[in-house]
């Protein structure tokens, strides 16, 4: 299946004419050999232009490519405009598989009685299609009841799961070869990158544990005004299916209709970042494929927006750990306190314990200090990121598979920010959100929480505390009167070894000595001599 994905895939970017997309004057043999041994094989497409062959290209080879696009698609500083419209359509105007054959699987996983008695008004035209599902409008109501709610029904592809084996074998295969024979491969860590991806990408074929996610973040938003997610009807959801309430919004991505719209676009771009450092420092749990086919904005009070996110199949989830570490580098780098963040990399193992604080130090300052007290317009992050990247490489930085997702979600928070509003100055906004929550994990109002979420455990054991103590020092004096046990065995075994070690000695001298008198005939001598010393090491070797 594997080589199979592979031929598929150079047969795909042949037919769609990608080889002239590589570099000319680096690999202009690959092209040609692909051409050689597929020599049938021409552009199909010659009178579109490379981006939308390139779109076409990416959405026929199915999940792990589209989503790919997906990302790239939010990063206008690297992209061309064309290239960036083009992939976008990728969010949510995949092609759509049969209606009916959806109806189909969508009534086998509810149960045909039960779907015919609580939903009405099933539109076999999809609402919208992705890479691994696509999703159904309906009417769900309550017999006894009599309410009725518009709910959407989310169902996976057919045998999407063998696509995305096959293309995951793919993927490992190259990963384990970048990690061999390319000298940054090492440090890079594809192989563990690519595991980590597969797990992800795994967890979103499991529409309950995306239903799971979902009443999570609808949870911790529950109170507050700046992102909503809708409800779950989780009676009816299963492995393959998944129904929820159906919203009504604008797509953040389309940016002339919320200004139609009189939205408050500067709000809006704050509380986006305000949404990104909630779900990752208050909840260590966020919502990590924010791209902007599944964000949409609530316009109902245009100059008081809600974001509204869907398709929670991909969440992360950050440690104590990793969060206080995390927060220390923003704050530090929000600060300029660049030789703060270069002994952070270091004390956290990121870069070899020799690396040099200083010369570090200076590197990082080098590629951040140009991006401060400037709006994202000006702010060329892909730049940015290359610089960061030689730095990385000179002080053999090692790439943080547990954080893969993190980063890709401030990429895509970072894209919408500078779609809504350019001017937003990202490190302002965040700054005093992270310094409060920094305060509040090492100030007295952490240390009484603390005190507080422990209290009914030590309440608990406040009355076993006496016999805890009786225990502790009758265990401690048995292990004194233990020890000394041990240390007198000890000594005993040493002075058998030392016994032992004496009669080998003598027993050894003794045959060296019958062997002198055997050389000198003393035949009688020799046996008598020889066989006290024989006696002698057997003596010592049962000591």
């Amino acid at each position: 299946m594997r080589n199979k994905r592979l031929y598929h895939i150079v047969k795909t970017f042949l037919n769609y004419g990608l080889d002239e997309l590589l570099p000319a004057n680096k690999t202009p043999f690959i092209a040609k050999i692909a051409r050689t041994s597929l020599f049938w094989l021409r552009n199909q497409h010659k009178d579109k232009p490379v981006e939308q062959r390139l779109r076409m290209a990416i959405e026929s080879l199915g999940p792990i490519f589209i989503k790919f696009g997906q990302m790239l698609s939010t990063r206008r500083d690297l992209l061309p405009a064309e290239l960036a419209n083009e992939l976008a359509l990728l969010q949510d105007k995949v092609g759509a598989f049969d209606g009916e054959q959806a109806r189909a699987i969508i009534t086998t996983a509810i149960g045909k009685d039960k779907f015919e008695q609580y939903f009405s008004d099933f539109d076999c035209t999809a609402l919208a299609s992705a890479s691994i599902a696509q999703v159904h409008t309906a009417t769900l109501h309550d017999p006894e009841t009599d309410l009725q709610k518009q709910v959407v029904i989310k169902v996976l592809r057919p045998d999407i799961d063998k696509v995305i084996d096959a293309d995951l074998q793919v993927l490992n295969s190259f990963a384990h070869l970048v990690q061999r024979f390319y000298q940054e491969g090492k440090r890079l860590r594809p192989v563990e990158v690519v595991n980590e991806y597969r797990k992800t990408i795994l967890d979103e074929l499991d529409l309950l544990r995306e239903a799971a996610n979902a009443i999570q973040l609808n949870r911790n938003f529950e109170n507050d005004h700046v992102l909503y997610v809708p409800h779950v009807e989780s009676e009816f959801c299963s492995k393959n299916v998944m129904v929820m309430e159906r919203i009504f919004g604008i797509g953040v991505g389309e940016i002339n209709e919320l200004h139609l719209q009189n939205v408050n676009m500067k709000l809006l771009a704050e509380r986006g970042v305000e949404v990104f450092f909630t779900q990752v420092f208050r909840d260590s749990f966020f919502h990590a494929d924010m791209h902007p086919g599944n964000v949409f904005v609530d316009t109902t009070d245009p100059q008081d927006p809600t974001w509204i996110a869907i398709d929670c199949g991909i969440v992360g989830t950050l440690n104590k750990e990793d969060k206080r570490y995390l927060a220390d580098n923003f704050v530090a780098f929000f600060n300029r306190d660049y030789h703060k963040v270069a002994q952070l990399h270091v004390d956290s193992g990121w870069v070899p314990a020799h690396t040099s604080v200083d010369e570090f130090e200076f590197a990082i300052r080098t590629v951040c200090e140009p991006i401060f007290e400037k709006p994202l317009a000006e702010i060329s992050f892909g730049q940015v990121l290359v610089n960061l990247f030689n730095t990385a490489r000179r002080f053999d930085m090692e790439v943080q598979p547990q954080l893969v997702l993190l980063q890709k979600t401030l990429l895509y928070i970072e894209g919408l920010g500078r779609q809504l509003y350019p001017q937003l100055d990202l490190w302002q906004t965040a700054k005093p959100f992270l310094e409060d929550w920094v305060k509040e994990q090492m100030g007295p109002k952490a240390l009484f929480q603390e005190i507080k979420e422990n209290l009914p455990f030590w309440g608990e054991k406040l009355p076993e505390l006496p016999d805890l103590i009786y225990d502790y020092l009758k265990t401690g004096r048995q292990s004194n009167i233990n020890q000394q046990q041990l240390m007198v065995q000890l000594q005993q075994q040493q002075l058998k070894q030392q016994a032992r070690l004496r009669y080998i000695i003598v027993g050894s001298t003794l045959a060296v000595i019958a062997s002198q008198f055997y050389i000198h005939n003393s035949i009688n001598l020799a046996v008598i001599t020889g066989v006290i010393g024989a006696v002698t090491v057997l003596l010592g070797l049962k000591k």
